[in-house]
This record gives C-alpha cells, sequence and structure tokens, in this order.
C-alpha cells in the first residue's frame, strides 16, 4: 500500500482525515478517506500500488466489465445502462450532431456502439482485456489499451468522454492533460462522478457505494472538480445529474448494510436523495461539461 502525506492533485500538505471505510465488495480491507483543505479534493489513503490495483476488479460482479446480466443486480444495471446511454446520445449530439468521439475506459462498448450505430467515428480506450475484447469482438469497434493515448495525434476530436472513469485513474493531472491535446479547439470534454456531496453520500457515510474504496482512488465533489478544472484551464460549461445513479447506489450501499430487503429501502433513498438535489444540484452522480478556454 501507498500513503501519501501531500494532496494527489495539488500537492498541498494540508490534508486531514475525514473517516475509515471497508472495501465492502470484494477484498473487505480497511482504507481511509482524506480530504485536502486546500483544493477540496477527498482521496483514498493508503491505496494499492498502480502494479497492484487490477486484483481489485477481479470479480464477476464487477459490472461495468460484465458481458452478461448475472442475477437480478446486473439485470438492473444493464436495464438502466440502456437508458443512460440514450440520455447520453442525447446529451453529446446537443453539443455536437455528428464527428469523432473517444471514449476512455469504455468497458464493453455498449455507449461507444450506440454511437457507431449512428455514424459517429467512435474510438474507445479500455485498460481491461476481457472487457476490451468484447467490444472489438461482438460490436466491432476500435478499442485500445491505456497507452494507445499516446500515439494518437493532437486536436483529433469533437467529444472525449469518461464515464465513471476518472476517480479510478492513477494521475488524474496526466489524464485530464492528455485529454486536453486529444481535443478540437471546439470540442468538448464530458466527465461523469460520483458527488461525495449528495444527500445518499451523507446518509451511507462509509457504507456509502460511491465511494469504492480502493478502485475509486478520488471522491470529486462539485468545488473539488470546479478547482481541478480551473488548474487545468478548462471551462466547466454545464453540470448535468445522473438521477438514476442515486437508485442503484442506494441499493448497492444497503447491500453492504445488509438491510433485510434492500431494494425497498433504497428506492426510498434515492427518491429521497434526488428530492433534496432538486434544490441543491448535489445529485448522487453529476455529469461536467468541459471545454478549452
Amino acid at each position: 500500500m501507498k500513503k501519501t502525506s501531500t494532496c494527489p492533485i495539488c500537492q498541498s500538505g494540508n490534508i486531514t482525515k475525514q473517516f475509515d471505510v471497508k472495501d465492502y465488495f470484494l477484498s473487505h480491507e480497511d482504507f481511509s478517506i482524506w480530504k485536502c483543505n486546500n483544493c477540496a479534493l477527498q482521496f483514498t489513503n493508503p491505496r494499492p500500488e498502480v502494479e497492484n490495483l487490477g486484483k481489485y476488479y477481479e470479480s464477476d460482479e464487477y459490472l461495468s466489465h460484465d458481458t452478461q446480466s448475472n442475477g437480478a443486480l446486473g439485470k438492473l444495471y444493464q436495464f438502466l445502462r440502456e437508458i443512460n446511454i440514450k440520455r447520453k446520445y442525447k446529451i453529446v449530439s446537443n453539443l455536437k450532431s455528428a464527428g469523432s468521439i473517444l471514449d476512455i475506459g469504455c468497458g464493453t462498448g455498449e455507449f461507444l456502439h450506440y454511437f457507431q450505430r449512428r455514424n459517429w467515428n467512435c474510438l474507445g480506450i479500455e485498460p481491461n482485456q476481457a472487457a476490451r475484447n468484447f467490444a472489438k469482438n461482438h460490436y466491432q469497434l476500435k478499442v485500445e489499451e491505456e497507452q494507445g493515448l499516446n500515439d494518437l495525434s493532437p486536436e483529433t476530436f469533437d467529444i472525449i468522454s469518461m464515464w465513471h472513469v476518472l476517480e479510478h485513474v492513477s494521475d488524474v493531472n496526466k489524464r485530464i492533460e492528455e485529454a486536453k491535446r486529444l481535443l478540437k479547439p471546439d470540442g468538448f470534454l464530458i466527465i461523469a462522478l460520483p458527488n461525495p456531496s449528495s444527500w445518499d453520500a451523507g446518509y451511507y457515510k462509509a457504507f456509502w457505494a460511491g465511494l469504492d474504496v480502493p478502485r475509486h482512488l478520488y471522491h470529486f465533489s462539485p468545488e473539488a472538480f470546479a478547482n481541478l478544472a480551473i488548474r487545468h484551464d478548462l471551462k466547466l460549461d454545464d453540470t448535468l445529474p445522473m438521477k438514476f445513479d442515486a437508485y442503484y447506489v442506494s441499493l448497492l450501499s444497503e447491500r453492504y448494510k445488509k438491510t433485510p430487503i434492500p431494494i425497498l429501502s433504497a428506492f426510498f433513498k434515492g427518491m429521497k436523495s434526488n428530492s433534496k438535489a432538486a434544490k441543491t444540484g448535489n445529485y448522487s452522480s453529476l455529469i461536467y461539461v468541459l471545454n478549452k478556454k
């Protein structure tokens, strides 16, 4: 494990421990959430070394890499994914009617396949080999490993998207600069992230599935993300909600708490979270739309 005494984003030493949390999903190991008092970032500390991170994804229940509907939770995930893909397409098409799109962390490729069928020029980046092969073989998508980012020409893409991906990336500053390099001058960067300032995050605390330690290395509040955008000279154009996430994350959180009938409790908690967010804007997950200044 690697423990840091400075913020991984701004390198400030003014950091404080928030609370302890367990990896309820897989390893059941203990971690802590720390906060930078300079840029407001929360981060997992200690965290696995880069070469050991892969083992924390080695589960048939890690659904973004799953190619089948395994059980009720898997079917729910895939049902919500289909709805979300259509909404994501609407968000993107309101920015650009057509063009080239790079999806970093494309998983098994369903999102890119939707765009491919609508005549977009698509490229995916996916570190997981099984998911990458499924996207290539099942959807005939062009998908590269992470190091493939280094070989791409500057200012190539109209849209670059990272849907619940940035929180997994070891070097966030490097990844944002890579995306900036590849984005056309009039292009858009779209990043979706869990929101630790949401009502459901505050309610579930250490049981909140949006923490997902140690797979989630970073936990960006809207304030922390705004500071990240400023740091990289990006303009934050819009912030949009992902309302279904409140229900799905609540369901996982209820399971971690071992609630007897988790789906019922999760429905009401998700509904309450969205109701609170309608006034504050702090939805369980948020989509940030950015462009170059």
